[in-house]
């Protein structure tokens, strides 16, 4: 049992750099498609189900999904699909905070621009967090294998995923919650279990992750062609592994490094974040949460990841 049709979707508050690969379900293993733009995010769900023919699909993103348990801890909802549902009475929830003193638990997101005073301590203290570890999901910290990604909230810099959480919470998943299409992962359950005809189960991938999983060394940055070029025959190599059969176009994209425009690093992850769902789906890496409440309640998980914080989460 499993999906008829496995996607992943790399976000960004920029439609021009959302782009998604989909492997469709074929006799022997997987048929991958090249990397296309996302297009309408209210309509994807449906999109990917008419291709899958009404069948299950997996869907991958590489976006926030869950929010910090200190956060949470004084939240009224009993979890984040709770939360979730509530969000449309905080009209004010998705409009970023140009100063501390705008910041509130109903408009957590910060700051709108870069002003003195703009650290992540204050906004963790704004939002009477603590420190600025309370900005942060287990999954958000550093492990032993990678380095840390960003907090949920924060939205200035290249280090920031908050503006990809607005723009996919407001676009994506808040359309599609109330339809019974989308379920939410490990909200709901492991992945597996969440894979039914008609619906789209949604997990929260991570570029970094990904790469570890696969095997994958890249040498340099992967917004350079000529490092993503490097990569080719190990992502060839993984997609072997994974019976996932590129078509004509695929090819081509990755031995051409995804391009020579400044969408090419969106269009390879997109390719590592498939192969990612891929590797779950074959039983490689686990399809399941850490079985902390918090986790699988309120903070979510990246699909696939093993390592625990260097630093425990109280």
């Amino acid at each position: 049992m499993g999906p008829d049709l496995a996607a992943h979707a790399d976000w960004s508050i920029d439609p021009r750099k959302r782009w998604i690969t989909i492997a469709l379900r074929a006799e022997t293993g997987w048929r991958l498609t090249a990397p296309r733009p996302v297009g309408d995010p209210g309509d994807l769900p449906r999109r990917l189900l008419a291709m899958a023919d009404g069948g299950a699909v997996a869907l991958g993103a590489d976006l926030p999904i869950g929010l910090p348990r200190a956060y949470a801890a004084v939240r009224p909802e009993a979890d984040f699909l709770a939360f979730l549902r509530g969000v449309a009475a905080m009209p004010d929830f998705f409009r970023v905070c140009a100063t501390l003193e705008e910041i509130r638990s109903d408009r957590p997101f910060y700051p709108a621009r870069g002003i003195a005073g703009m650290t992540r301590l204050s906004h963790a203290l704004a939002l009477g967090l603590g420190d600025a570890s309370g900005l942060n999901r287990a999954c958000d910290k550093a492990t032993l294998e990678r380095p840390a990604g960003a907090p949920v909230f924060w939205t200035l810099g290249a280090n920031q995923s908050g503006k990809a959480a607005i723009s996919a919470w407001q676009t994506l998943i808040l359309p599609a919650l109330p339809t019974g299409i989308l379920r939410l992962w490990p909200f709901e359950g492991s992945l597996l279990s969440l894979l039914a005809p008609g619906t789209v189960a949604l997990a929260e991938t991570y570029p970094a992750e990904a790469l570890r999983h696969l095997g994958i060394r890249l040498r340099g940055s992967k917004r350079r062609q000529s490092d993503r070029i490097a990569t080719a025959e190990a992502l060839e190599a993984a997609m072997g592994r994974l019976a996932a059969e590129p078509d004509a176009a695929m090819r081509q994209a990755i031995r051409d490094g995804f391009g020579a425009d400044a969408s090419g690093e969106d269009r390879f992850d997109s390719v590592l974040g498939v192969l990612a769902v891929l590797n779950v789906l074959a039983g490689n890496r686990p399809d399941t949460a850490p079985a902390d409440p918090w986790i699988q309640r309120w903070e979510g998980w990246v699909l696939g990841q093993t390592s625990l914080p260097k630093v425990p989460t109280a």
